[in-house]
């Protein structure tokens, strides 16, 4: 399972930084040329701040959803959860971040499934001791650090 260590709230200082709008990923063209208005990350990003925490993450079993080591999550305590959603959980005694299966809860039970297949799906049923602690909304990724080789 993954590991995820909390981090404090304070991680992403309120400040202004300028947004480009209009980037494309193909010829260069001068950013300057584009930039519209400023960023605020927890302005802009954050829709219920007293809801919200960050989290670094230990391990990689949702690899393949994008969500590698290191990456920084930002959980929303008080987001809906949805079928399909990835969420932070607590199954017996264990942080885990998963997507949410929710189609099987007539049956009685749900199932976190990993996004990488070296990982088996994680049966929750009510003999579990089970918690959604929130849903990831944003995922921050340090491209410094070459993830493959060419």
């Amino acid at each position: 399972m993954n590991e995820i260590e909390i981090l404090n709230s304070e991680f992403l200082a309120a400040q202004d930084l300028p947004i480009f709008d209009g980037m494309k990923a193909g010829f260069p063209s001068p950013a300057a040329d584009y930039e519209h208005q400023s960023l605020d990350f927890n302005r802009d990003f954050i829709r219920h701040p007293e809801a919200t925490f960050y989290g670094r993450v230990k391990g990689d079993s949702m690899r393949d959803a994008g969500i590698t080591e290191g990456d920084i999550i930002v959980v929303d305590k008080s987001a809906d959860i949805h079928h399909g959603d990835v969420v932070l959980a607590f199954f017996n005694r264990e942080f885990t971040l998963k997507f949410i299966d929710r189609s099987h809860l007539a049956d009685g039970y749900i199932e976190l499934v990993p996004a990488n297949p070296a990982y088996p799906r994680i049966h929750v049923d009510a003999n579990d001791e089970f918690t959604v602690w929130g849903k990831v909304t944003f995922t921050i990724k340090d491209w410094r650090t070459p993830s493959c080789t060419l």
